[in-house]
């Protein structure tokens, strides 16, 4: 009888029905006890991290994540997977996707951006990003993020901008999708990037099918599909040299002193720099998903128990040493520098590198299909990319899995190259590659 009835919904009526049991069979499956073990411990540890962070004090946080290593084997336990543990938390954020899926595609990066960044950091061709650390009023900065946003298509109607420590996407409602951003007054792109970034999120949820508001059809598939939109408009649109051709003269009526004599080659190249970096989310373009995958190989192991907490801080030391070649000078510039594991959520960062994944195939598709979309971007013409994002992606919601979604899309499945292909063609001339 339940395959009939399911063999009878609609396309919408089975995405919900799929989307509905698999909240209910995870939810289910969790002991109460261990729902409150873990909230908690979360709590708990959150306070204990921020103390950690500002002492660099590892040992102090150390206990709480060994907890809270402890809780999370037990809820993949409870929950049941296949494969290995990490799977089953990887699950939550992005649906059916497997450490055995992923790690192929990890590997194949990691090679491609290693040979990348080493030859950057070889070349004699070194762009320079002063033009970006000089004296930026505040609310002029904000006056211009707020234009690329309405640009952009980001509706104030259904929306609005503050500020806050660190910048993000609250969808309280299809018709209510608000965004925050940080401004640096000394450093231009710290704003801008955030605006970008938080501005794809919201266009997301802005653009899903408001028609099924409050079923599971009518929410974002998985979050590197999420993430896929906020690094299209971030670092596709954002960091290309069309976005800087329309935006210059704008940019230079609002900061005449700093940028009167700047092109928009200059500002194209200084948003476009590769420098290694102790902290994830100050990282540039090139050298961020090296980041994620040094998180995902430490997640792993501890999932696996094969690193112990205490080891952690020598551990990440030895690995940023051989990704980027940088001395980690304590905790703080380390393992305690993001909160994720503080609220317990692992198998999260991988879902950040999908997104770039998927953001490069989704823009070359769009790029495709649209043919003159540089010349678009250059005259501030958002409309065909999104109406086009808005066709492809946004509307689909839960419709279809991420990875239907991405096959659906590009007419493939995930893949590395063409987001290796996209960083040789614009940083290869960056840097006379």
């Amino acid at each position: 009888m339940a395959e009939l009835q399911t063999r009878d919904l609609d396309a919408v009526g089975r995405a919900n029905l799929r989307e509905f049991k698999r909240a209910r069979d995870r939810a289910v499956k969790i002991p109460q006890s261990l729902v409150a073990a873990l909230a908690e411990t979360t709590s708990l540890a959150q306070q204990a991290w921020a103390r950690a962070k500002a002492d660099s004090d590892w040992d102090h946080f150390a206990p709480h994540l060994a907890k809270l290593i402890d809780l999370k084997r037990q809820e993949a336990e409870a929950v049941g997977y296949t494969g290995e543990p990490y799977n089953a938390l990887l699950d939550e954020y992005e649906p059916d996707m497997r450490l055995a899926d992923l790690e192929p595609l990890f590997a194949q990066l990691k090679l491609g951006l290693v040979d990348l960044i080493g030859r950057i950091g070889a070349s004699d061709r070194q762009p320079d990003d002063f033009l970006l650390h000089q004296p930026y009023d505040i609310e002029l900065q904000n006056t211009f993020g707020l234009e690329v946003l309405r640009d952009m298509g980001y509706d104030f109607e259904a929306g609005r901008l503050d500020r806050s420590n660190h910048p993000f996407t609250q969808g309280i409602a299809i018709t209510d999708v608000r965004i925050t951003t940080r401004y640096d007054p000394q450093v231009l792109s710290v704003g801008l990037f955030a605006n970008l970034h938080e501005g794809g999120h919201a266009l997301y949820e802005q653009g899903l099918p408001v028609a099924h508001e409050g079923l599971p059809v009518a929410q974002a598939v998985s979050l590197g599909i999420h993430e896929s939109q906020s690094r299209l408009w971030e670092n596709g649109v954002g960091r290309s040299l069309p976005f800087w051709e329309h935006y210059l003269p704008r940019l230079q009526e609002l900061f005449p002193a700093q940028l009167d004599k700047a092109s928009a080659e200059d500002l194209y190249r200084a948003v476009n720099v590769v420098k290694p970096s102790l902290i994830r989310i100050e990282a540039d373009e090139v050298t961020y998903n090296l980041h994620i995958i040094l998180r995902l190989e430490l997640e792993r192991a501890m999932l696996r128990d094969e690193v112990q907490v205490q080891d952690l801080p020598a551990l990440w030391a030895a690995k940023m040493q051989d990704f980027f070649g940088l001395e980690v000078p304590d905790a703080a510039h380390g393992p305690l520098q993001d909160i994720h594991w503080a609220f317990g959520v692992f198998g999260y960062f991988p879902t950040y590198t999908l997104g770039n994944l998927y953001a490069a195939q989704i823009f070359n598709q769009a790029r495709s299909d649209l043919q003159d979309l540089d010349s678009q971007i250059s005259n501030g013409d958002f409309q065909p990319l999104l109406y086009w994002l808005r066709e492809h992606v946004h509307r689909k919601g839960s419709l279809l899995t991420a990875a239907e979604l991405c096959r659906n899309v590009t007419g493939s499945t995930l893949q590395v190259r063409p987001f290796l292909d996209y960083l040789e063609t614009k940083f290869g001339p960056i840097y006379g590659l």
